[in-house]
């Protein structure tokens, strides 16, 4: 879109484009939600997601752990049996000494019996023996086959604990089995004779302890052994480096070490299990998750890019149409706008046609008139523009002022439009406190402006006390009082809404300036009009206000004081909107 700048001076302000200006804001709207949003819940949730995983590990090692010490527990209570029964040491020592082979072998029947009894009450428990080094036959009982080259000497020591020895996970003694187990041997003297007692858990136990499906990834474990000499890879084999740092206890659960995460439990019985997990394996879920993230992030900024060329494409032709409009409007003014079919465009031209239409009246009028009524004349057709006009031409200037850079005429435009849109009270009569609060802001900070800054100007205000209703314009002919007839060099003007118990609400007006006698203090409250003070509607209208809606209800008080300032305070009960008539009339 071509649009003329005409220069008003030596230089000019920086112009930018509007399809720059768009360009940047939508990829700023875009990207910056995006980076912010995707960067917090990056960490958020990889700390949730990290914490959640390392959580099921460490709750999935801590029971894997609970089952191992049960069973070297079921071990030692079978052992202890053994051990411990007097029936069945009696029959094993007269086994040993027995000579007869029908007696022997009735002995061997008997104890067999006790054996296959204890190892039916122990379903974790598989192969057991009696053994016998010292004897002819090493082996004395077994409740299995044993393997003929069955042997202490080869198996790993793990522990030593309540008084008997464990051997880590090594392959079954049992003649047809090839499972991995753990075991326990326990000495008992019988006659002077040294006989072990050997249990071994069942083929199916540590397969079903390091089940890979219980943790939904997958992962190695080590069982290192009580003095910390022995290092058993229970499920797959890891780096050496990385084995020997598991077997280095750093009193810590949980580290990183090459490549991996590494999971520790220690056990009561001084043994050590550890889960080893790889970072990728590791982080595959939320790798998964950022993955998600980055896609939606894409599709989101293609749909703003999309979107914004969109919008820029609905937004050039209605604003060529107008800048042509604009630039047509000196060579032809009585030509009637074309539409663009887009509401807000058209509300603006159809605004400029009636700017138009009514520039062509006072065009006419004007031309009628004698020379020397030209500037009243048109002081009285510019008066005649009615106000929904004046905004809407403002809302115009506005616009240009910003597409110009122009901030300060755009913020004092928007300023005065507020105050307008206010002060002509196209809306209800009724308003909340919270609305008069805020355009009385706006009417100050032009009055600011106007001033060059030269008086503060301060709102104290309830919260609470916001919701209630006020007839509209009820403040600020008092804050305005305060500027005109209560500002010094150091001026300042304070606004003060409170509440007053559960039913009733402040509003206190307050200024340092010049103040007043008692005896105009006097003339006000009395409803004498003061030249002095006043403005217009000013008093007069406020107490017209307050008597018409809250009657007896109110309190309206002054305080002043030569020299020491004003204070005004209005304390009203508190009313919603609907509870005001807004149909009294009372301005009429």
């Amino acid at each position: 879109m071509n649009i003329r700048h005409r220069r008003a001076g030596p230089s000019r302000p920086r112009v930018k484009s509007l399809r720059k200006v768009l360009i940047w804001h939508f990829l700023a709207a875009a990207l910056l939600p995006l980076i912010v949003t995707g960067g917090a819940a990056y960490y958020s949730i990889y700390s949730i997601l990290s914490g959640k995983i390392a959580g099921g590990i460490h709750a999935g090692l801590e029971q894997q752990a609970y089952r191992l010490e049960n069973a070297f527990d079921n071990l030692d209570y079978a052992s202890k049996q053994f051990a411990l029964d007097g029936q069945i040491v009696g029959e094993l020592s007269e086994f040993l000494q027995e000579r007869q082979i029908y007696r022997k072998a009735q002995l061997m029947t008997s104890i067999t019996e006790k054996i296959n009894l204890v190892n039916f009450t122990n379903p974790y428990i598989g192969l057991t023996a009696y053994l016998a080094p010292e004897s002819r036959e090493q082996v004395l009982f077994t409740s299995l086959s044993a393997r003929k080259d069955f042997g202490f000497e080869t198996l790993p020591l793990f522990m030593h604990y309540n008084g008997a020895d464990y051997y880590g996970p090594h392959p079954t003694m049992y003649a047809a089995g090839d499972s991995r187990v753990l075991s326990e041997r326990r000495a008992v003297m019988v006659d002077g004779i040294p006989v072990y007692i050997y249990l071994e858990t069942n083929y199916s136990l540590l397969r079903r302890i390091f089940d890979q499906d219980s943790y939904g990834m997958k992962m190695q474990h080590l069982l290192i052994s009580q003095d910390g000499a022995n290092v058993y890879a229970v499920n797959g084999e890891l780096p050496e480096d990385v084995a020997q740092a598991a077997a280095r206890s750093s009193g810590s659960t949980h580290e990183k070490w090459g490549g991996y995460h590494l999971f520790r439990y220690s056990s009561p019985q001084g043994w050590q299990l550890v889960a080893a997990v790889k970072n990728g394996v590791f982080n595959r879920e939320i790798y998964s998750w950022v993955l998600k993230l980055a896609v939606l992030a894409v599709l989101a900024l293609l749909f703003a890019v999309a979107l914004g060329v969109l919008v820029w494409r609905r937004m050039y032709a209605p604003l060529r149409k107008l800048n042509q409009e604009i630039s047509s409007m000196a060579e032809n003014v009585t030509a009637p706008v074309s539409y663009t079919q887009v509401e807000e465009f058209d509300y603006v031209l159809g605004n400029f046609q009636q700017m138009k239409e009514r520039i062509n009246e006072l065009i006419h009028a004007v031309a009628q008139n004698e020379k020397q009524k030209r500037q009243f004349e048109v002081e009285k057709l510019l008066s005649q523009i009615n106000p929904h006009f004046l905004h809407n031409t403002l809302n115009t200037v506005q616009w240009l002022a910003r597409m110009n850079g122009q901030r300060d005429i755009d913020r004092l435009v928007m300023l005065l439009v507020k105050v307008l849109q206010y002060n002509l009270g196209k809306n209800s009569l009724i308003v909340t406190i919270r609305e008069e609060v805020e355009a009385i802001r706006n009417y100050m900070e032009l009055q600011r402006i106007r001033y060059d800054y030269e008086f503060d100007f301060r709102v104290e205000a309830d919260p609470d006390a916001l919701q209630a209703a006020v007839p509209r314009f009820l403040l600020q002919p008092l804050v305005e009082n305060s500027i005109y007839h209560g500002i010094n060099d150091h001026g300042r003007v304070e606004l003060l809404i409170a509440k007053q118990g559960e039913t009733r609400i402040l509003l206190q007006v307050k200024d340092n300036g010049a103040g007043m006698s008692e005896e105009e203090v006097t003339r006000l409250l009395s409803g004498v009009s003061s030249e002095s003070k006043g403005l217009g509607i000013g008093f007069p209208y406020v107490s017209r206000m307050l008597h018409t809606y809250f009657g007896p209800e109110m309190k309206l008080d002054i305080q002043s004081r030569p020299d020491q300032g004003t204070t005004v305070s209005i304390l009203i009960p508190r009313k919603r909107k609907e509870e005001l008539d807004d149909s009294s009339g009372c301005c009429g």
